[in-house]
């Protein structure tokens, strides 16, 4: 059984390589983002008490966003294993993590942590944009969208009303993120790292080498 937590900041390839993973295992890739988007989305009680937070304009409490791990990892498609997406962020859901993992009877095998230059970061962030139906990614430097701006993903067929650029991929609020991420999470590179788990890997690489590189550390 795989339990991989995948780390790194906005614009390091957690995406790319989860969604790779998903297929060369045949365990799911796991974010928060979509978790909380589908128990708002379905009216869970625990969606609804996020929503309550989200429309306050509040971060979700820890103890709401490990109830909603929890409840994910309880899906049948988790039972042989799981990648975690960005998720903890900090020391303290790092504790709460291990105590849900510990009650369902799952064991981190590894913590990658994909890590890349801040200039690179920026350069990825500002030059990203995204349908605005599907959310399907495009790159106006290495993987241009459609001259006429709609979605053209033959996997969705959405034909988006448009490509857009993301408020927080805007160059006046990128630099925030990625100072926020280091603040954040560089703590919880000592907590993996202290128990044997972490492993860095250049996110820099081209994504087939650092598929190669992450599959040769889980094994």
């Amino acid at each position: 059984m795989i339990v991989l937590i995948l780390f790194g900041p906005p614009g390091c390839g957690k995406g790319t390589q989860g969604a790779r993973l998903t297929t060369h295992y045949g365990i799911p890739s796991i974010s928060t983002g979509d978790i909380l988007r589908e128990a708002v989305r379905d009216g869970t009680e625990l969606g609804v008490k996020a929503k309550g937070f989200m429309d306050a304009g509040e971060l979700v409490p820890d103890e709401v966003m490990l109830g909603l791990i929890e409840e994910r990892l309880s899906e049948p498609d988790a039972a042989g294993g799981f990648i975690l997406d960005g998720f903890p962020r900090t020391i303290a859901q790092a504790e709460g993590l291990a105590g849900v993992l510990d009650r369902k009877g799952f064991a981190v095998t590894r913590v990658v942590n994909l890590e890349v230059s801040r200039d690179m970061l920026i350069e990825r962030l500002t030059s990203r944009r995204v349908c605005s139906t599907c959310g399907a990614t495009f790159n106006v430097k290495t993987l241009p969208p459609p001259p006429e701006g709609e979605c053209a993903d033959a996997a969705t067929a959405c034909k988006g009303e448009g490509i857009i650029q993301r408020k927080d991929d805007r160059p006046e609020t990128v630099g925030n993120r990625l100072d926020v991420y280091d603040e954040q999470t560089a703590p919880l590179l000592g907590f993996y790292g202290d128990r044997g788990l972490l492993a860095t890997i250049d996110g820099a690489a081209s994504p087939e080498t650092v598929f190669d590189r992450v599959t040769a550390e889980i094994g």
